[in-house]
């Protein structure tokens, strides 16, 4: 009886670690960090381009009375602040609380013989009123005149500053853009229509939770739970599709977009730090039309401003919605077409000639 033996397998050890990284290695390091680094920068950049130091300019504010040393003393103020104020004068102390109820000016300054009233409206703006406190104090000390601070439209009794909606502004965008890739993933292999329809309900449910937990759960809603409701399902709506139709584009450069169009220039530009005539003119133009500032606007006013009309704000998240389905369609027809562009110039196989030949034949 024979036995055979079996050859012996040498193992060698294992590669021990470098004691130091060579330069491929360094670089693929730096590649991995990139997206991390320039996010951080640009939010250095952004938060502190837009808060670091709020000055007004052109800051609505009014002081009330007829007399002609009223309206000289307006006009002098006017023209003493550079453009940082911009001072009208109004008759009657109703008419200064209804144009700040209004949102017409930001505050006014109200004297007479033995004292001066400062109204302002802590819901609009704690920032902007502070500012005008910081405006109209030293003129009444000036004046030697004792003063009033009156808040003509306060924040609710759960919200004091009138910073929750500005709160959850920042819940709605970050579940909406966090949603996109996941999205994005899911649905890849599935019809455009069918991606918008997920997006769309993926978007009446992130606005479902922001409001539930601003309502019912906080209660720093006065009502209008639903509208806010549809208006949170608009914007959100507006950043998925715009994400959606941006990731085929970018790839893995999708979020730090996202983080860019939806929290840099988002949060800073919305007001609801500081308003627009306290913020940095770049930020203060976005502040016209971007969709962040669009939906708190229209959420300030439903929650603290009952009757204003917000049917702008209304259309300015539509027309990001809009923008955002038509991203999505291009995207998606340029992806159609750079597959159908690959395989008409694959090389053709053996198998595909073969069967060529035989179908001739």
């Amino acid at each position: 009886m024979s036995t055979h033996r079996l050859p012996v397998v040498k193992t060698l050890p294992p590669a021990r670690p470098r004691l130091w990284p060579d330069g491929k290695t360094w670089g693929h390091i730096a590649l991995h960090l990139l997206i991390p680094l320039v996010m951080g920068a640009g939010m250095a950049f952004a938060y502190l381009g837009a808060f670091h130091s709020p000055d007004p300019h052109h800051f609505p504010v009014a002081v009330v009375g007829q007399s002609p040393e009223t309206k000289v003393f307006a006009q002098s103020l006017n023209d003493g602040s550079d453009g940082k104020l911009q001072v009208t004068t109004v008759a009657t102390t109703e008419q200064a609380r209804q144009q700040i109820t209004d949102q017409k000016i930001s505050a006014a300054y109200v004297p007479t013989k033995d004292h001066a009233t400062i109204l302002v409206s802590g819901a609009a703006s704690e920032a902007a009123a502070g500012a005008a406190q910081k405006v109209f104090l030293p003129l009444a000390y000036q004046q030697h005149l004792p003063v009033v601070v009156e808040d003509v439209r306060p924040g609710g009794p759960n919200d004091a500053a009138g910073q929750s909606v500005f709160f959850m502004l920042v819940a709605l965008s970050v579940g909406s853009y966090a949603s996109v890739v996941a999205i994005a993933a899911a649905t890849a292999k599935l019809r455009v229509g069918i991606r918008l329809l997920v997006s769309a309900g993926t978007a009446l449910v992130v606005a479902g939770i922001a409001t539930l937990v601003a309502g019912p759960v906080y209660q720093v809603l006065n009502g209008y739970e639903w509208n806010i409701w549809l208006l949170g399902a608009l914007y959100s709506f507006g950043i998925i599709s715009i994400g959606l139709g941006l990731h085929p584009i970018l790839g893995k450069w999708t979020t730090p977009a996202l983080t860019l169009l939806f929290v840099m220039l988002n949060f800073t530009s919305s007001g609801g730090v500081y308003p627009a005539s306290l913020s940095p003119a770049f930020f203060a133009g976005l502040n016209t039309f971007w969709n962040g500032a669009a939906w708190l606007d229209a959420v300030r006013d439903l929650t603290y401003f009952p009757g204003a009309d917000f049917g702008m704000d209304g259309l300015k998240l539509a027309l990001w919605a809009i923008g955002g389905v038509a991203l999505v369609l291009l995207s998606h027809l340029a992806t159609v077409k750079k597959r159908r562009l690959a395989d008409d110039t694959a090389p053709v196989t053996r198998e595909e000639e073969e069967s060529s030949v035989v179908a001739a034949g």
